[in-house]
């Protein structure tokens, strides 16, 4: 009869590895390692003997406690973080665009799309926050954070 019990103990531990792992916040999983827990401890009290309901009683206590403070260190956390560091840039096409090159717009800009400039495709944003045409000249006016800062290009 003690294998229900240790069956009982290894569920609610599972249970409460699940909630904390897989399902946080979600609250199912850890009633069910409560109940898991309590009905090891009932059915050890009910089918074996007081004494032995003491034991597993405390003994699961101090699994959960043990369960609980390895969980809630910083160091068992620390072990599953991601420790690379993103030092990519995106669009480093417009980092070959200079101010005072011509192009068009492959999109409408409304107010950011993308500008052609010869070879070079990039991200690029009307000055003006106003919407351009797909197709229309635009002239690069700056560069600001990858993106170039255009303006259309008016016959006078």
């Amino acid at each position: 009869m003690w294998w229900i019990v240790a069956t009982l103990i290894l569920a609610g531990i599972l249970f409460l590895l699940i909630e904390t792992f897989l399902l946080p916040g979600v609250g199912i999983f850890g009633a069910l390692s409560l109940g898991a827990f309590a009905a090891a401890c009932w059915y050890s009290f009910a089918y074996l003997s007081p004494v032995a309901g003491r034991w597993v009683t405390i003994g699961t206590v101090i699994l959960v406690v043990l369960i609980l403070v390895l969980l809630l260190r910083a160091k068992t956390w620390k072990r599953l973080e991601l420790k690379t560091e993103v030092d990519s840039k995106v669009n480093v096409v417009a980092e070959s665009v200079h101010p005072g090159d011509r192009g068009s717009a492959l999109t409408r800009l409304a107010p950011i799309g993308t500008g052609s400039f010869g070879s070079v495709n990039c991200e690029a944003k009307s000055f003006d926050n106003k919407m351009i045409d797909p197709g229309t000249p635009i002239e690069v006016i700056s560069i600001e954070d990858g993106k170039a800062i255009v303006k259309p290009i008016t016959n006078e």
